[in-house]
């Protein structure tokens, strides 16, 4: 892998990651934001998933679940996250907060 600009976080959707909930992502990358990262590129591993070299190479590794997700579904699935941090972010209210 080419190396990273410091103002980049590698995130791999991953089976050994933690089962970060919606507040906690949202807060992670409101962090990152505030801490001047620029850029997150986010990687769904192959069929046999990321080998512990590139996991190494990670700021930071994501499940969703302990189910084996389709790479379209894995997607739609961050896509939707994505939104919903940004909503939170936004201070839009959350319903699952409390």
């Amino acid at each position: 892998m080419p190396p990273r600009a410091s103002a980049t976080k590698l995130v791999m959707l991953d089976e050994k990651g933690d089962q970060t909930g919606s507040l906690a992502f949202a807060n992670l990358l409101g962090r990152w934001r505030d801490d001047g990262t620029r850029e997150c590129r986010f990687l769904i591993g192959a069929a046999d998933g990321f080998d512990d070299a590139q996991r190494a190479e990670a700021d930071q590794l994501i499940a969703f679940g302990r189910a084996t997700w389709p790479h379209l579904l894995a997607r739609a699935m961050l896509a939707e996250q994505l939104f919903r941090a940004m909503s939170i972010l936004a201070n839009h209210p959350y319903h699952r907060e409390g």
